[in-house]
């Protein structure tokens, strides 16, 4: 009975911190919406929020336009991206029972670098969001199969596999960049990851597999929790080990491909924020997920309103502010872990 008590007051208090993230979320993205080479009022964007949802009068059509085609879309893409990255980062540091991992552990960042290339050099440009997924996507499949063995793929192999295809792609990428030397700028940018000039039909293209992926994980989340006691352990407790590891791997690969197709490469995201959050709510995934994806999404809106506004009118690629953020978050954890 007092066990139940307890869960029941865990419940309410994760659900209270829930709320509250998602209220600084909708306040940082009215505050977003307002600050830039052209500042306006939180009052304006509220109005025009009113204007587009509810359908209110407002008068000031050029608010209109640069809150809702120009500022809104790149700010909610860059929640859905931040959510998504976050949410990879859970799956993988569970399922790798290790959490100095990422999202691009196992090559996925080149699999989605060498497909935009790949589409630049190609003169498709258009199409680098496309090829981006489909590069990551192929460079996890890739890693994958090269960790079977005997029809089980044990995390190590599948590691070691994951940064052998990561080199392997990377070098790929090198000849791309080598034999299209005019379109540098067009791979260096998209590289260093950016939202700029991203508009509604960019978020619409990659949002429905930022969910199914994020959806995938969602239901593994009691295996993630068995997978806390260890491979045996969980599959002595009834768990189909290698089912849950394959839906792991295809719900953090779709979100984070496209989520890279979205924005590029923007690094340390899913490395931090499930980290930082794990401190505070412990090792729980059913708090410890949805909890990242709102610190997540929290991160990456901060993170690119301060790459379009810190150096006004020149806008920094939102990956430089995530690196700065994070490489040194990154040492303090391998410090860390070194000092136990």
């Amino acid at each position: 009975m007092d066990l139940n008590v307890q869960l029941k007051k865990q419940r309410r208090k994760w659900h209270l911190v829930s709320l509250s993230l998602f209220a600084v979320l909708i306040i940082l993205v009215l505050i977003a919406a307002a600050v830039g080479s052209v500042k306006l009022s939180l009052r304006e964007v509220w109005h025009v929020f009113q204007s587009k949802i509810l359908g209110v009068e407002s008068g000031n059509e050029a608010a209109q336009t640069i809150v809702w085609q120009l500022r809104l879309p790149r700010i909610l893409l860059a929640a859905f991206v931040g959510a998504a990255l976050s949410g990879a980062g859970v799956a993988l540091q569970g399922l790798f029972r290790n959490s100095l991992v990422d999202p691009y552990i196992l090559g996925l960042s080149s699999g989605a670098a060498f497909g935009a290339a790949l589409a630049v050099v190609l003169k498709l440009s258009w199409l680098i969001p496309a090829f981006a997924f489909l590069g990551g996507i192929f460079a996890t499949a890739l890693a994958y199969t090269l960790a079977q063995e005997r029809g089980r793929v044990p995390v190590m192999r599948l590691l070691l596999s994951g940064v052998a295809t990561s080199s392997f792609l990377s070098a790929l990428v090198s000849i791309l960049m080598l034999k299209s030397q005019n379109n540098l700028q067009t791979i260096f940018l998209w590289l260093m990851g950016s939202f700029s000039g991203r508009s509604w039909p960019e978020l619409f293209l990659v949002l429905p597999y930022m969910a199914a992926g994020l959806i995938t994980i969602l239901l593994q989340l009691r295996e993630l929790n068995l997978l806390l006691l260890g491979e045996e352990a969980a599959g002595q407790l009834g768990m189909e080990v290698e089912r849950a590891k394959r839906l792991l791997l295809l719900g953090a690969a779709m979100a984070a491909a496209a989520s890279v197709a979205g924005s590029g490469t923007i690094a340390f995201v899913g490395l931090v924020v499930p980290h930082l959050v794990r401190l505070l709510t412990g090792s729980d995934h059913r708090f410890l997920f949805p909890l990242s994806l709102l610190t997540g999404a929290i991160f990456l809106v901060l993170a690119d309103t301060i790459a379009r506004t810190i150096m006004a009118p020149v806008e920094l690629p939102v990956g430089i502010i995530t690196s700065l953020v994070g490489a040194p978050f990154f040492l303090y954890l391998l410090r860390a872990g070194g000092n136990k």
